[in-house]
């Protein structure tokens, strides 16, 4: 489904240089194709915040190549901002106001980079959940990941996430639980999803909650749907990573730790890296120790020629079902959120 570049959003141009499929909204406006509108409520931080653009206007844009979408992206103003991140929200973002004034087909929500397990004192909180609500009412389907669907499992569910004890992070395996699900139709009974998180909604929180888990490993749950068995998909991990994204993310946790923001040298990503990419780090952290060595010296070139991703084929076909599944119900009207004959109780009918 090919993006529409329909502002002068950095990220269109950028995309389309790496050979993304993006459309001028001259070229869309002459073809017969229903357009779909996806908002991006992008919570993630200053230095993720359009790199976090990216990976879901990618994974969303190559899911299929026939229908429009136009992807509204907003953020919330109680999240703080440095200067040139707030001009960017400013140029090229909308508002909640303007968010709800113009109607959607989908949202997908973020995460955020909020450690502390009590999502009540995350400075967004009440806001997040302005939008969850209006979302529930006015959106066919919405789709949160990481921290949004902790924070959904408290607004909607009371069930509040728990911290694990340490970070879960690198890439795992998952098994498909429930494989009569049109959301992982055509999707391998095994694939790959990467984690990045201190806390965690627990499988019996789910099943408690009524919520159908579809997708689950050794380090818990990671695909689930709402008890109406679409309106609110949950991803507990992060499958709209790039293949580096968690290689950046090991060296801004030894920037911290050389800062004295962490106590401890970080763990390596598990199941990410190759033998030989952990005896280089390995090599570096010893020098870094030794101070022979700066995070200047973080051998990130050398590492990410060597990386493998497993799991953008499955990404991608759960994301292409996710659309097809809301293309089929939703409203023709942006403002209805389902067709006249749609149960909203059970809008894929199953």
């Amino acid at each position: 489904m090919p993006l529409i570049a329909h502002s002068k959003l950095p990220s269109f141009e950028r995309l389309e240089k790496q050979g993304e499929t993006i459309l001028s909204e001259e070229r869309a406006s002459h073809q017969a194709i229903r357009a779909l509108h996806i908002g991006l409520l992008n919570m993630m931080p200053d230095s993720a915040l359009e790199a976090t653009e990216r990976q879901f206007f990618r994974l969303v844009g190559r899911s299929n190549q026939v229908a429009q979408l136009y992807i509204h992206p907003f953020s919330l103003p109680s999240i703080k901002r440095g200067k040139k991140a707030s001009e960017h929200i400013k140029s090229h973002y909308k508002s909640f106001d303007e968010i709800k004034f113009q109607g959607l087909d989908a949202l997908i929500i973020t995460g955020a980079n909020v450690t502390d397990p009590d999502l009540q004192l995350a400075p967004f909180y009440n806001e997040l959940r302005e939008v969850v609500d209006w979302s529930y009412e006015n959106v066919t389907s919405t789709l949160c990941s990481c921290l949004a669907t902790h924070a959904v499992l408290e607004f909607k569910y009371k069930q509040k996430r728990s911290p694990i004890g340490k970070k879960h992070w690198g890439v795992f395996p998952h098994q498909v639980v429930d494989r009569t699900h049109p959301l992982v139709k055509g999707v391998n009974t095994r694939f790959d999803v990467p984690h990045s998180r201190y806390n965690e909604i627990s499988r019996p929180q789910f099943e408690m909650a009524n919520i159908k888990v579809l997708a689950a490993s050794k380090i818990g749950v990671h695909l689930a749907v709402s008890p109406d068995l679409f309106r609110i998909v949950f991803f507990q991990g992060h499958p709209e990573y790039d293949s580096i994204s968690l290689l950046k993310e090991l060296k801004r946790e030894i920037a911290l730790y050389l800062e004295g923001s962490r106590s401890d040298y970080p763990p390596f990503p598990a199941n990410y890296l190759t033998t030989q990419c952990c005896a280089i780090l390995e090599e570096y952290k010893t020098r870094l120790i030794a101070k022979s060595a700066s995070i200047k010296d973080f051998p990130e070139q050398l590492i990410m020629q060597t990386l493998d991703n497993t799991w953008h084929d499955s990404a991608s076909a759960i994301i292409n079902n996710w659309i097809g599944c809301f293309y089929q119900v939703t409203n023709e009207d942006i403002k209805l959120p389902f067709m006249e004959s749609v149960d909203p109780q059970n809008p894929l009918g199953l």
